[in-house]
């Protein structure tokens, strides 16, 4: 634990709070279980408090634990963050919290109590990030702003995601992933062209989550610089507008914006689905000229379509992809999804499956790469991936994923309590 007492000292130093002592049953987990060997984790020794709900937050807060980072999930007593009860799909567990919220400790805590807001302040003082994703206006009117915390907390690194960010107009309406996508042009862009259609999974609350991640660790790296903290103001509508930057500037000075084409490219084609003789699908993309010609000869073996007039460059095979799509179509109708693809990869052509999430569980990359570790769970022990960029191997010279439990709501309310000196 070099790493947390040259932190501390480091703390000491500069006249600011040392962090809190890490309980010993945690300690082990700054080291992964499955690979003796590896460095410490980057994040030991910094101790995360959040109020978080839903996905944004409690999906920045699970990087950091993954990390290494001490994280202590401040929920409501009894029933704890809503997202427990969106579905039981993992054993009765739901499956946005399981995806959100394994290596982090559960305090509950009723904000509106004296005595329970006392319990969060004095947590606050030896606190190296607080991470909100509370109702607009409710950590303010908690105490909990930076403006209120950064005299007795300079140190203090306060990181707030939103909506639609601490000021403007929008700063007080509600937001769900849904709703930012349609204000961030999202729908614009996605499904046929029929209806707007969302994407499948909360995009918004991602791209918020993992600005707030990228941005917690920078302010991290500038306190060891000057000893000071900061705020960071996320919002879910500029993390997700962020995201939009190409149909962004398709559209500069008011031209028209991206068509939708479902799972095919909106500007670049052959790029898409293409249905096979077995009924199922294979996904393939054409990149430049080179491939187009390939494809033409190798996949195809219609080396003349390469120059028919019709599809010659990539803005005419996008402009004309219906007729392109059909000669495809007619091509891949005598052989399989399998021997396709085999094909495909025989003349370089980038391709893939079109798996649903049974064929994601078993794919053979996964497990291939040792991806796939556990965690233990109030529902017993759950398969779960490994955050990318970890390794269970120590001989790369990286670090071992933290690889902590998913709590019940106020399962170390007993053991933080006696941590800060205080009893129920």
């Amino acid at each position: 634990m070099r790493l947390v007492v040259s932190a501390t000292r480091a703390l000491h130093s500069l006249g600011l709070q040392p962090l809190l002592t890490i309980p010993s049953t945690l300690a082990s987990r700054f080291y992964s279980s499955e690979s003796p060997g590896h460095r410490p984790s980057p994040l030991a020794g910094v101790t995360v408090v959040s109020l978080e709900q839903a996905i944004a937050a409690p999906f920045c807060t699970r990087q950091l634990a993954d990390l290494g980072a001490r994280v202590i999930k401040v929920e409501r007593p009894g029933v704890g963050d809503f997202a427990r009860q969106y579905d039981t799909r993992v054993n009765g567990i739901a499956s946005h919290f399981m995806w959100t919220n394994r290596s982090k400790e559960s305090l509950a805590l009723d904000l509106k109590e004296k005595e329970d807001h006392v319990v969060l302040m004095k947590l606050l003082e030896r606190a190296d990030v607080l991470v909100q994703n509370l109702a607009p206006g409710a950590a303010a009117r908690l105490g909990l702003s930076y403006e209120a915390l950064k005299e007795c907390h300079p140190s203090l690194i306060v990181c707030d995601i939103s909506g639609y960010g601490q000021d403007g107009p929008y700063r007080y309406k509600k937001a769900y992933d849904l709703l930012i996508q349609s204000e961030a042009g999202m729908l614009s862009v996605t499904g046929t062209g029929k209806e707007p259609v969302k994407v499948g999974i909360s995009i918004a609350d991602i791209s918020a989550g993992m600005y707030a991640y990228t941005n917690i660790l920078s302010a991290l790296m500038q306190r060891d610089k000057d000893g000071r903290g900061c705020q960071i103001d996320i919002s879910m509508l500029e993390s997700m507008i962020e995201w939009m930057g190409f149909p962004m500037y398709y559209a500069f000075d008011d031209a028209p914006g991206p068509v939708p084409a479902g799972a095919s490219h909106a500007s670049i084609y052959p790029y898409g689905p293409f249905e096979t003789g077995d009924g199922q699908s294979v996904m393939l993309g054409i990149q430049n000229e080179r491939e187009w010609v390939n494809f033409c000869r190798g996949v195809l073996s219609q080396p003349e379509l390469a120059a028919d007039s019709r599809f010659s460059t990539n803005s005419l095979r996008t402009q004309n992809r219906d007729e392109l799509k059909a000669i495809i179509c007619s091509a891949f109708s005598g052989i399989t999804a399998e021997e396709t693809i085999a094909r495909l990869d025989k003349f370089t052509i980038a391709n893939a499956n079109v798996n649903d999430m049974c064929g994601v569980w078993k794919h053979a990359q996964l497990k291939a790469r040792d991806r796939w570790s556990e965690v233990q769970t109030p529902a017993g022990i759950i398969q779960t991936l490994l955050p990318p960029g970890a390794t269970k191997s120590a001989d790369r010279g990286g670090y071992g994923a933290q690889m902590g439990s998913v709590p019940r709501v106020g399962e170390h309310n007993q053991a933080i309590l006696a941590e800060l000196g205080l009893s129920r």
